[in-house]
């Protein structure tokens, strides 16, 4: 599948990104090229920028998301995914810093670290939040909507 429309933009951190309309994620991914995603967080949006694995192309097959964003160990934000992901090809585990996005194979969770973490077997690292994540620091729970950047 060749991509319809190619988008070219500067992220929040001032990084010049090409980006491919939505339909072709799964070709752009196995072909490298970015995959950006879109966090709403009561309003207040964060782009996220996804690496070339399995289990990216496992999690973008489900976007659109809404979900419950809820605390986790004061280190994220973490909500359950509808379905196990593909972990094919994954190292063993990660050691996350504040801004990855993850998923914990183990428990089928998506998790936004907000603050360093130690080394986790079962993380697999999905990509990077390209803006601020104050928004993810709030106690308690939170809604979210996460869709691909078309």
């Amino acid at each position: 599948m060749a991509c319809s429309k190619l988008i070219l933009a500067i992220s929040a951190a001032g990084v010049l990104v090409l980006t491919c309309a939505a339909g072709a994620a799964q070709d752009n991914q196995s072909r490298g090229a970015v995959v950006q995603i879109r966090i709403d967080v009561g309003g207040k949006v964060m782009m996220a920028t996804l690496e070339d694995n399995p289990t990216v192309t496992d999690f973008v097959s489900l976007l659109p998301l809404t979900m419950t964003l809820e605390d986790h160990a004061a280190f994220e934000k973490i909500s359950y995914l509808p379905r196990k992901l593909s972990t094919k090809g994954a190292p063993e585990g990660v050691t996350p810093s504040a801004g990855d996005v993850g998923y914990y194979a183990p428990w089928r969770n998506l998790a936004l670290f907000h603050k360093n973490f130690p080394y986790s077997t079962g993380l697999v690292r999905l990509g990077r939040i390209d803006d601020a994540i104050d928004v993810l620091r709030v106690p308690g729970t939170v809604e979210a909507r996460i869709e691909l950047v078309d």
